[in-house]
């Protein structure tokens, strides 16, 4: 189990987060968790072409058009943030996700991110129906 702990550490300490499926997995399955981490090093977190700005940006609307779940939208969202990315600049990355993935693959990036930042609206100031969000 040492060698799994130090493996979740690193990994923590790589991406700045860590999922429940990677945790679960270091401790039911290493080497499947090894080998899937690998290629995530590989095309995410090693430093090539790409900075790591832009790589949080593109995972964030990859992750919104895929309708992730909400905490690992927003895993991604508190990386970018902790490297200087605007929460405006995050807002702009997933509204791309608006012309190809529709309104209801918006809102789970949106709702994500309006979290993280606490984004608030203005109010009508006259009576209306919650909306609760909805797509229209």
């Amino acid at each position: 189990m040492d060698e799994a702990q130090q493996y979740i550490d690193d990994m923590a300490r790589a991406r700045g987060y860590v999922l429940d499926y990677h945790k679960v997995m270091a401790k039911h399955d290493f080497d499947v968790l090894r080998a899937a981490n690998g290629m995530v090093a590989a095309a995410y977190l090693d430093q090539r072409t790409l900075d790591r700005r832009t790589k949080e940006l593109i995972f964030i609307v990859s992750l919104t058009v895929m309708r992730a779940s909400k905490g690992h939208i927003q895993s991604h969202i508190r990386v970018a943030l902790d490297l200087g990315v605007s929460p405006r600049e995050i807002l702009e990355a997933i509204e791309i996700a608006l012309p190809e993935a529709g309104i209801v693959a918006f809102q789970t990036g949106f709702d994500a991110w309006r979290e993280v930042v606490g984004a608030e609206g203005i109010e009508p100031s006259v009576q209306v129906h919650e909306g609760g969000g909805g797509a229209s």
